[in-house]
């Protein structure tokens, strides 16, 4: 059986038919993240049904639509006690709470095809296709674009970095170049990088999509990644394995963890005095510049290791500005072309 670190999630661990639920996901392959997410999610579910006195087994829709209404209530948690998060407004983030309740439908509906419940309780929305009417689902997703840096920001953040460590700075710009995700990133190995061609092969059981890709990295991230093997090699007495080790007492020479990645991105966040950076802003804004240098979206979407295209969309950040620009370019190149035809009208025939 696939391993799951039970001790995360106490209740679903005590509760019979939660922990036969996610044990089954984990077991048919679902990446340790969504066991994670899936966890932490039907937790909090029955931790609000256990305090409400209702059984999961009798649990009906207004069950549900309290726990939403508990979620929508709860004040956010803070991300760092010495960074305070930029929104205000009491309530987890939508996307948490869509989150939350794709996992529960999930758990609800292995209930129904067990035949424990006849009915799932989490509704689901529906498309509007095949002339049918769309119907919303629980809770109305708001779609919110990422924020990446703007010019003097991005100055900051790079200045911020140049005082950390030569492993966070090479992590920095491998993030940026590779458009990498947290866990493709602190999952690296040595032999993933390829100098002579400057590409990173990224195995397929580090990716979220379960695919294998290649990515490339610059000049600075070639540099970088010499001079890290050398002070690497000098610490730990070994260049083989994964990339980055952690240098902390408690865990020196270990592969360094996702945790600790985002705890360096929040100490560079903090001496730029850029709150709202994270470790997946990198991401955003190399797919952003991608789009700026006139990659197609399926390019882009091929680098990204994105399924759906629509995914790579909500990635691309052109401002507003950039469309102005390339709208006015291609205005004035239509018009140039129906001025031209309209001039065979000055030709008598």
């Amino acid at each position: 059986m696939a391993p799951i670190p039970w001790g995360k999630f106490p209740t679903v661990a005590e509760h019979q038919l939660a922990r036969r639920w996610l044990q089954f996901t984990a077991n048919i392959g679902r990446a340790p993240n969504t066991i994670d997410a899936y966890g932490r999610a039907v937790e909090d579910h029955l931790r609000f049904c256990e305090a409400q006195g209702t059984d999961p087994l009798l649990a009906r829709a207004d069950t549900v639509a309290a726990w939403i209404r508990d979620m929508l209530d709860r004040p956010p948690r803070q991300r760092s006690r010495s960074l305070p998060l930029p929104r205000t407004e009491t309530g987890l983030a939508n996307a948490t709470i869509q989150q939350r309740l794709v996992a529960v439908r999930s758990f609800y509906e292995y209930l129904v095809e067990d035949g424990l419940r006849e009915q799932n309780p989490v509704r689901q929305g529906q498309a509007g296709r095949g002339g049918r009417r769309p119907r919303q689902g629980l809770v109305r997703h708001i779609e919110q674009a990422p924020w990446i840096p703007n010019e003097d920001v991005w100055q900051r953040i790079l200045t911020a970095c140049a005082t950390g460590s030569l492993r966070n700075r090479l992590m920095v710009t491998l993030a940026y170049d590779g458009a990498l995700r947290r866990e493709e990133l602190v999952q690296l190995d040595v032999e993933d990088l390829k100098p002579a061609h400057r590409l990173i092969h990224l195995r397929a059981e580090t990716t979220k999509s379960q695919r294998a890709r290649e990515v490339a990295f610059g000049i600075t991230s070639s540099q970088l990644f010499v001079a890290y093997l050398r002070e690497r090699r000098a610490r730990f007495g070994r260049i083989d394995g994964p990339l980055f080790r952690s240098t902390s007492n408690r865990n020196y020479g270990a592969p360094l963890g996702a945790s600790s990645w985002s705890k360096a991105v929040e100490g560079i966040a903090r001496r730029a005095e850029a709150a709202r950076l994270s470790t997946h802003t990198f991401r955003h804004l190399r797919l952003t510049d991608l789009a700026r240098a006139d990659w197609t979206i399926d390019q882009i979407a091929q680098y990204a290791g994105h399924r759906d295209l629509a995914t790579t969309m909500r990635y691309i950040h052109l401002s507003g500005r950039e469309l102005a620009a390339r709208f006015h370019r291609a205005n004035t190149t239509i018009n140039a072309d129906r001025e031209r035809l309209l001039a065979s009208l000055l030709e008598e025939r």
